[in-house]
């Protein structure tokens, strides 16, 4: 008697087009039957947001061949809703989504539009994994993040996950024979220095991009900063539980 294949959703916040996501899908279809639902265009840096202000639209894509593939009007967090509760009708047994082009390191991971994909998986206790290369480039290798994702891939499956929890895996821009063993390990506490470049339009009235550098301020041994420094991808477990509990101790001191 034949198992039944595992359902992976794929998904990302690069847009369905992207490299990344297409690499992502290749990595992965050999563990399982695979359905593709992605933004139609970029949606980077949307963190966790969702579509209430106006219609979602969902369009077959053809860019997996046979693979189902659909292209939302939405952020990866109504991917992840769509694909749940739309297209699947069921709790697929695995989410990824990346590989996004970019690192999402240390605080990066709140803005995240790849991780908050997985995010939204987790809080549907489906087991779930966003991967990140640290290549900015539209074109770029991921030979090496692909066996990445094979090697974790292969072990979720085979181990499951804590309930309502989800991997954020972020892999070194190097050739695959340089890269070193996967680390686990916690997301380093670094920042965005924000600032603004201001310009007028051809009416004279302002507008804003947002630029800024990001502050490496906590590289010690133990963190993904510190071990992607050295050729390590990282894995860190990641929770939506955002409750300082260090500090309710503290605040009952209050008296309220």
């Amino acid at each position: 008697m034949s198992l039944k294949r595992p359902m992976i959703l794929v998904t990302n916040d690069d847009g369905i087009s992207a490299k990344g996501i297409r690499s992502l899908f290749e990595a992965v279809k050999e563990f399982g039957d695979v359905v593709v639902i992605a933004p139609d265009s970029a949606q980077s840096g949307m963190g966790h947001a969702i579509t209430i202000n106006e219609p979602l639209r969902l369009y077959d894509s053809d860019l997996f061949g046979d693979t189902p593939a659909y292209a939302c009007s939405g952020t990866p967090v109504d991917c992840v809703k769509m694909g749940v509760y739309e297209i699947l009708h069921r709790k697929p047994d695995l989410i990824v989504s990346g590989i996004n082009h970019g690192a999402n390191t240390a605080s990066n991971v709140l803005y995240s539009g790849t991780m908050s994909a997985a995010v939204e998986g987790a809080m549907e206790n489906i087991p779930s994994v966003g991967f990140s290369l640290c290549s900015f480039d539209s074109d770029a290798d991921f030979t090496a993040s692909k066996s990445v994702v094979k090697n974790i891939v292969k072990h979720v499956l085979k181990n499951g996950m804590m309930d309502y929890t989800c991997l954020n895996v972020n892999i070194p821009d190097i050739p695959l024979d340089e890269l070193k063993s996967i680390k686990i390990c916690r997301q380093s506490l670094s920042f965005w220095d924000d600032r603004f470049d201001k310009r007028k339009d051809q009416f004279g009235k302002p507008y804003y991009w947002l630029e800024g550098e990001f502050l490496e301020q906590d590289k010690v041994e133990g963190t993904d900063l510190y071990w992607i420094e050295r050729g390590h991808p990282t894995l860190v477990p990641t929770q939506f539980d955002m409750t300082a509990y260090k500090a309710i101790k503290e605040l009952e001191n209050w008296n309220l």
